[in-house]
């Protein structure tokens, strides 16, 4: 398992798309957190909340992203190679040949995710000496983006599992990353209006919205004084499911869509 691992974060190295992701990830993580920085002063609010209310943001559109484009050809890809038949010679059940891949690419989510956020830690304390600050939020955000990321991780190992061509299995990794992280909200969002704080806003949609790994990782990560938008929807989502179910859906994410993938990798033919 752990010589798949190593495989994997050579492969991983070697991939421009990473490379990019993760370059784009920082820049946009500094642009965030100067941008964040103006109005602390002014709010009376603790700098690190503000950079971390930013990044969440950006992290709940980009961390899925990111987590799709390092698994989406994972199996999909070897196939194509021929490399996978040659991977299943070896003592190795699928299993371990799954979670190695699964290991290594966390570990580049967590770099990732972990330069961004240490990059913002310093900038903050440059610019404001003396400020008395906590990083629980960015630690909390840590590692709740690495559950994040390990959520569609799974994903994208299930959709490279279903199709043999990596063209086909990265048009399907998109579509995933568009319902889940765009279109759901969209959804919620027709039928907040519609419902216009009825049944559906108090006793339906906060359960919806835990279900979703990302609106899920949301609500964990923005602090009360976001919650302007989406104001009654996300209210109600607080009061109604408290953050704990959130948490637990973060957590069981992963490990539904790991074993969603390991469920159809068992029965894909080399």
């Amino acid at each position: 398992m752990f010589e798949v691992a190593k495989l994997e974060l050579l492969i991983a190295k070697r991939n421009l798309w990473v490379a990019i992701s993760i370059t784009l990830m920082v820049l946009f993580t500094l642009v965030l957190t100067l941008a964040g920085s103006a109005p602390t002063g002014t709010l009376g609010v603790d700098p690190i909340i503000i950079a971390a209310t930013s990044i969440t943001t950006l992290s709940v559109y980009f961390v899925p992203l990111l987590a799709l484009l390092l698994s989406f050809d994972a199996i999909s890809g070897e196939i194509e190679r021929g490399t996978l038949a040659l991977s299943l010679t070896y003592p190795l059940s699928r299993a371990e040949i799954l979670f190695g891949k699964f290991l290594a690419q966390l570990v580049v989510l967590a770099v990732a995710i972990g330069l961004a956020l240490l990059l913002t830690a310093i900038i903050s304390l440059l610019l404001n000496r003396g400020v008395s600050m906590s990083f629980t939020p960015l630690i909390w955000l840590f590692f709740t983006s690495i559950l994040l990321g390990a959520s569609f991780l799974g994903l994208g190992y299930m959709v490279s599992a279903l199709v043999r061509q990596p063209s086909v299995a990265s048009g399907l990794a998109i579509v995933i990353w568009l319902v889940l992280v765009i279109l759901y909200d969209i959804g919620l969002l027709g039928a907040l209006v519609a419902d216009n704080g009825g049944f559906f806003t108090k006793s339906i949609f906060p359960w919806l919205l835990v279900f979703n790994p990302a609106d899920a990782f949301r609500l964990l990560n923005m602090p009360d004084i976001a919650n302007n938008v989406l104001s009654s929807g996300l209210g109600a989502a607080k009061s109604v499911t408290n953050n704990i179910y959130s948490f637990i859906s973060l957590l069981l994410w992963p490990a539904i869509s790991l074993l969603l993938a390991w469920l159809v990798f068992r029965k894909v033919e080399p």
